[in-house]
This record gives structure tokens, C-alpha cells and sequence, in this order.
């Protein structure tokens, strides 16, 4: 992927998205047909129920931003020499940056070219229900040579991703950085870096993500295309993908359940890093996305120390720290200023004793080792406990009014996992309101750390001795092994969201549930 333009460039020619227009939207999309008919004794709001569609006027119809998506098979040069067959979104890995301001209306046409089934998830977005990507759940799978339009009001600025959520497709090359800029953008910054983290496996030796999700529950399990087709989920003939030693400190234990040949920063290997080029004093700001399927990522920019502005796409007060740990689906954007030299932005695969790596160049120079470790990786790491929402997406002080509980099950050796001991039931809801503060505690009972994400909301942190709710605003919060969780949310959004860990084995193998909002 080529690095993105500097900020000047980018606001002083506007945004440019290849098959985008920008015109003025007389309306929001016709509501679409329902998955099926709603029983009459059905309590909770459909995904497309009036509930939904009143909520979306509410957050009105701005300048309208149309894109052109494509979902196909590919073949992708990851660097050194090494090409792979895998699916990606168009030509590009990661796919092209989707770019738009808060207060548009974007209109994304995907056409599916895969020998599968497949959807869009907007991670991190608060839209409306029936855009949200989930097969079975909030639309029906999009077909093989079919296509569909999802079109909703983008609200609010921040850092996010799109990715399929359809079996474990997210493995192969299915994602994009997907950016929200804001029309009132109060940070500084002279040049823009988004740099997002994979882990890589798909079409080496042999490897897909369906043989593996088969090698880890022994065959007890089959990966589904999202719409209810069983797929191919065999063992493939290539290396084991088995991963049992990795540990980390910093992740309470076990780090990952599959051992990844490749880690990847913007689509390229250590040995061809991704490089983007500076002058010394510029003032950078790196949005970074976590895309990977089974890896946590400790992040530092060698001779560097990042300020954190945001995390999850919300503003935080500014806090500076020598490394980031990303588990899967978090985002962080930081600030730095540039040296004068050749510095690595190395992504330690935490606990799994590779890396990835991609440069910063703002002299002449060779290019660092692959295997270099910056000292600021073993310096300062921040955890997101510690970081204090911006005092304009503070969560007001409110008492709940409703907790939800809910206990992570499950174990290596059995790959069982779920919530409350029961694997995933689209049936079966979490029941809030609209209007209500909402509690949800998680408890980990498992020997293994697990991210866990909540779509089209974001919840506030429970800060440390100042109660739920105190911290910083986030959609994907680790829970870590023999710990527990408290995180409050305002129910603003009425719909049935998926809640699930972000380790895509674990959520396909059943660590998912739904919090369905009551009629």
C-alpha cells in the first residue's frame, strides 16, 4: 500500500477516493428487507425495524461520498521475493484507504468476485444496523458474483478499519484503513502515516485460515462462508499452525493459539519493509490498526518517544509513552516528531518471538536490520487503563441500569470457547433498552487473554479507583486471563450488535454473542 499523503496535501485538494463523487444527498437509504419476517411475540428491535431508521434521520444526510469495492481472489507480493495467493480488496494489501469527513454520507458497492460468501464490517463505527456486515445476524451474505450497497451517515471522526465478517476470512487479505477525518481537526501535524499490523499465514506452504481453524478444534468444527454454508474447513497438507509456547508478561500468559510464518506492517515483510519519507522536525501523526488474526503487537518507533492523542477513534488527554500493545481490532493514533536519520518501526509479535518492521526515513541511510529491536520496545509500554478520555467524549458520570454479566469459557485443548460455557446462538441476546446506561462486566475464566470488541457502540473503561466508566472510550478492550472487565455504555444505537472476541479462531469457534436492544 503506498503511504498516505502529507495532511496539507490532503485537506488542500480535498478527499479523493478513486469512484468517489461528492454530491449533496437528498436522502438516506430505503430501509432493506429484513432477513425474515419478524415474529409478532418478537421483543427485540429488527435490524431494519423503524427504531433504526429513525435513529439514522437523526443523524441526517450529509455530502454523499460513493466508493467502489471489489472482494477477489489475488495474488500479493509481501516483499523479499515472496508471493502468495490469498483474497484481498482489489489489488492492493492492506486494501486503499476509504476516506471521508465526519457529517458524510458514504455509499460503499461491493462486488463479491470470491468463490465465497461474504459481508463488510465497519469496525468501530456507530451506524445503523443493517449496515453493520453481520451474515445471519444483520443482512443476508452477500453471494458469489453478486454485489451490494451499503450506505449510511458517517458521524464521527477517528481512526477505523473495514473487514469481512464472514468465517475467518478476516485471515486472509480482506481489510482496509478506513478514516474519518474531522472537518474541525484541532491537532497540528505536518504528514500522516497509517500503518496497519498483520499476521500472515494464507497461502504459505499450503496454509488457509479454514485449515486452521480446522487444526485447532481438531476437526470439531467447521468455518462458515456467513451465510449458514459450511466450507472446506479441512487440514491442509502444509506445516502444523499450532502455536503452544508463546508467553507473554504483558498479556497474563498465553499469547496466541497460531504460529504465523509471516508479520506484516502495510502489507510488506521485515526483509522489504514499508518506508515512508520525512524531513527532520516534521510532526507526524501514525494511525495504527491492528488487523491481525491471533497476534497482539508491541509497537516503537526506535530514537522516538509517541505522544497518544486517540484511541479507537476517540480523543484522549495527551500522554506520552516509548511502546504500544495492540491486541486485535485496536487502534491507537499517536503523534512524534521526526529525527534526522534511518529509524525502525518495529511490531514485536508479543510473546511470539517475531517481528515486523517498517522505516521512517528522513535522511540518507541504510535500512535497518529486519530483526532490529529498538530499546523503547523494552522501555514504557502504555496500557489503555492508564489514558483519560478527552473531556468533550467524557462519559457523563450516571449510575447503570443495567448490568450484563457475562463469564469467558473455554480452553486450548478443547477449543470450547464461548460466554458463560454456551458457544454462539444468534437466537440468544444480551437485552438492553434504549435510554439505559449499561454495565457489562466480563470475567475470564480462561487460561488465555482474549480482545474483546462491541459493535456500533463504544464504552467507557472503568478507570482505576474511580469506578466503571471513568476511563478512556473504546470499542475493543483485552480481558485478561483471571481478570475481569468493567466497561459502561450508553444504549444510543437500537439494533442487534455482535459482541465477541476479536481473536477470529476464537469468535468463529463460538466466543461471540449479541446485545439486542428491547422494543
Amino acid at each position: 500500500m503506498s503511504e498516505m499523503p502529507s495532511r496539507r496535501t490532503v485537506l488542500g485538494a480535498g478527499i479523493a477516493l478513486a469512484g468517489t463523487a461528492a454530491v449533496a444527498s437528498p436522502a438516506l437509504a430505503a430501509p432493506r428487507p429484513a432477513l425474515s419476517a419478524p415474529r409478532a411475540a418478537d421483543p427485540y428491535v429488527t435490524p431494519d425495524g423503524p427504531e433504526v431508521v429513525d435513529a439514522e434521520t437523526r443523524r441526517g444526510a450529509g455530502p454523499l461520498r460513493k466508493v467502489a469495492l471489489t472482494a477477489t481472489p489475488s495474488r500479493m507480493d509481501l516483499g523479499d521475493g515472496l508471493t502468495v495467493p490469498t483474497w484481498t480488496y482489489g489489488d492492493r494489501l492492506p486494501g486503499e484507504a476509504i476516506r471521508v469527513t465526519a457529517g458524510d454520507t458514504l455509499e460503499l458497492a461491493l462486488a463479491n468476485h470470491l468463490p465465497q460468501t461474504t459481508s463488510v464490517h465497519w469496525h468501530g463505527l456507530s451506524l445503523r444496523n443493517d449496515m453493520d456486515g453481520v451474515p445471519g445476524l444483520t443482512q443476508r451474505a452477500i453471494e458469489p458474483g453478486a454485489a451490494f450497497t451499503y450506505r449510511f451517515a458517517v458521524t464521527r471522526p477517528g481512526t477505523y478499519w473495514i473487514h469481512p465478517h464472514s468465517g475467518v476470512q478476516l485471515d486472509r487479505g480482506l481489510y482496509a484503513p478506513l478514516i474519518v477525518d474531522d472537518p474541525k481537526e484541532p491537532l497540528a501535524y505536518d504528514k500522516e502515516w497509517v500503518v496497519v499490523l498483520d499476521d500472515w499465514l494464507d497461502g504459505v506452504d499450503g496454509s488457509t485460515p479454514d485449515a486452521v481453524l480446522a487444526e485447532l478444534t481438531g476437526g470439531r468444527a467447521t468455518g462458515h462462508d456467513g451465510g449458514g454454508h459450511g466450507t472446506a474447513a479441512t487440514k491442509a497438507d502444509g506445516p502444523s499452525r499450532l502455536l503452544k509456547d508463546a508467553r507473554s508478561d504483558l498479556l497474563g500468559g498465553h499469547a496466541g493459539d497460531v504460529a504465523y510464518p509471516h508479520y506484516l506492517v502495510n502489507g510488506r515483510r521485515a526483509q522489504s519493509p514499508s518506508v515512508f519519507e520525512a524531513r527532520p522536525g516534521d510532526r507526524i501523526r501514525l494511525r495504527v490498526v491492528n488487523a491481525g488474526g491471533d497476534t497482539a503487537f508491541r509497537l516503537a518507533l526506535g530514537g522516538h518517544r509517541m505522544t497518544v492523542t486517540h484511541t479507537d477513534g476517540f480523543p484522549v488527554r495527551h500522554t506520552e509513552t516509548d511502546a504500544l500493545l495492540l491486541g486485535m481490532g485496536e487502534r491507537y493514533d499517536v503523534l512524534v516528531t521526526a529525527g534526522d536519520g534511518v529509524f525502525p518501526l518495529t511490531a514485536l509479535a508479543e510473546g511470539k518471538g517475531a517481528s515486523a518492521l517498517a522505516v521512517l526515513r528522513t535522511a540518507s541511510g541504510d535500512l535497518p536490520p529486519a530483526g532490529v529491536r529498538p530499546g523503547e520496545l523494552d522501555g514504557e509500554v502504555l496500557d489503555a487503563a492508564r489514558l483519560v478520555p478527552d473531556e468533550s467524549v467524557a462519559l457523563a458520570d450516571r449510575e447503570p441500569d443495567r448490568t450484563v454479566r457475562l463469564t469467558l469459557t473455554g480452553s486450548m485443548e478443547a477449543y470450547d470457547w464461548g460466554f458463560d460455557g454456551k458457544r454462539y446462538d444468534p437466537a440468544v441476546r444480551q437485552p438492553v433498552r434504549a435510554g439505559e446506561r449499561v454495565r457489562l462486566v466480563f470475567t475470564n475464566r480462561t487460561p488465555m487473554w482474549h480482545p474483546i470488541h462491541l459493535h456500533g457502540h463504544t464504552f467507557a473503561l472503568g478507570g482505576t479507583g474511580a469506578g466503571a466508566g471513568a476511563g478512556a472510550r473504546k470499542d475493543t478492550a483485552p480481558v485478561l486471563p483471571g481478570r475481569s472487565l468493567t466497561v459502561d455504555l450508553d444504549a444510543d444505537n437500537p439494533g442487534l450488535w455482535m459482541l465477541h472476541c476479536h481473536n477470529v479462531y476464537h469468535s468463529e469457534s463460538g466466543m461471540m454473542t449479541v446485545l439486542g436492544y428491547l422494543r
